[in-house]
């Protein structure tokens, strides 16, 4: 169970800058002057003077020490405000005329001067900084929103989503160490269309973090038709929409799938015989929310893995969010995890 050591390692190669909002938190302090510490990053804080002293004291630790730059926000920044209400406009001209909302610089500069994640993304957008790592304090909610408004998606995807990185106790029958679960804290019933780019996104972030190739399987409690209704019919439309894109990509997948027969070799040579993916894979799309949250945390609390995420994916550039109850730990865990992801946007 080596996994976030890995990325940590990969991380630290690539000599990359990640945006902290959350200034206020002493354990975004701690994970700043730890990224310094252990040559992993090079952070910049946001917060004002008052929020970061008091955050600084509660950490015991001060970051003018080592030398990591700080920024009041609530100050503004000309660049980022109107590059917010360029791309804000654009976006909404393109709406038809009796549902635009077209902004002024006033608000632009209000919005970034209030909320902080806003701003951090207007630093990712313009690359400043590879990425951002936030939701310490900020909810999920306020995260996607942010990231939305001021990354929005990669090109060809129409979905935001996530998933959990599992590292396992004991290797699957096929060696995997490691396997990627999607999506399990973003959409809560989500499209086959929806999930043709969930499924995209989490290969993605698999070879992103762990540098293999992913093998996905689109998962189900039928096996290619053993079972029918609406809930099945979902995913073997999502399979299908999926095929040229997977093709595409070069990216192995197959589906509809339950679960046995997607990670137990024996099981899938004999429920799937003709499949391309035959008990190996180590990507795994659930067909909704209530599956994907309660399968990682089965992996996790029963099965024992060291679950990395959730990791935010399907965006134009990368920010993540934490849960917020996370240790200063985990803050550099995500740091790492967004770097490695900044790497192909």
């Amino acid at each position: 169970m080596n996994a976030i050591k890995n990325i940590i390692e990969k991380a630290s190669k690539l000599n990359g800058t990640v945006v902290l909002p959350e200034g206020m938190d002493p354990r975004v302090i701690t994970a700043a002057c730890a990224c310094v510490d252990r040559k992993i990053a090079t952070p910049v804080v946001l917060g004002t003077p008052a929020e970061i002293a008091d955050a600084e004291a509660k950490a015991g630790l001060k970051l003018a020490d080592r030398g990591i730059k700080t920024i009041d926000y609530t100050q503004g920044d000309a660049e980022l405000e109107a590059a917010y209400l360029e791309a804000w406009n654009a976006k909404e001209s393109k709406k038809p005329a009796e549902k635009q909302k077209i902004i002024d610089l006033a608000a632009a500069q209000k919005t970034l001067r209030t909320k902080r994640i806003y701003f951090g993304g207007m630093m990712v957008k313009l690359g400043r900084v590879n990425g951002l790592v936030a939701g310490s304090i900020a909810s999920t909610g306020d995260m996607l929103r942010a990231a939305f408004h001021t990354l929005g998606t990669q090109k060809g995807v129409k979905t935001a989503s996530s998933c959990f990185i599992l590292d396992l106790k004991t290797p699957t029958a096929s060696g995997d160490e490691v396997l990627a679960f999607g999506d399990c804290a973003v959409i809560p019933d989500p499209t086959a269309e929806q999930l043709v780019d969930i499924g995209l996104a989490t290969a993605q972030t698999y070879r992103d973090l762990t540098g293999k190739e992913p093998r996905v399987a689109y998962l189900s409690f039928s096996t290619k038709g053993s079972a029918a209704g609406p809930l099945v019919e979902k995913v073997q439309k999502a399979v299908e929409l999926a095929k040229p894109r997977f093709e595409e990509a070069g990216i192995k997948m197959d589906g509809e799938l339950q679960f046995d027969a997607a990670i137990v070799p024996a099981t899938g040579k004999q429920k799937n015989p003709n499949g391309a993916v035959q008990g190996d894979a180590n990507v795994f799309i659930f067909p909704d929310l209530n599956a994907g949250n309660i399968g990682y945390k089965i992996a996790q609390r029963i099965g024992g893995a060291d679950a990395i995420g959730p990791n935010l994916q399907g965006l134009a550039k990368a920010m993540n969010d934490l849960s917020r109850g996370c240790s200063a730990e985990d803050i550099v865990g995500t740091i790492c995890v967004t770097l490695l992801q900044s790497t192909t946007k």
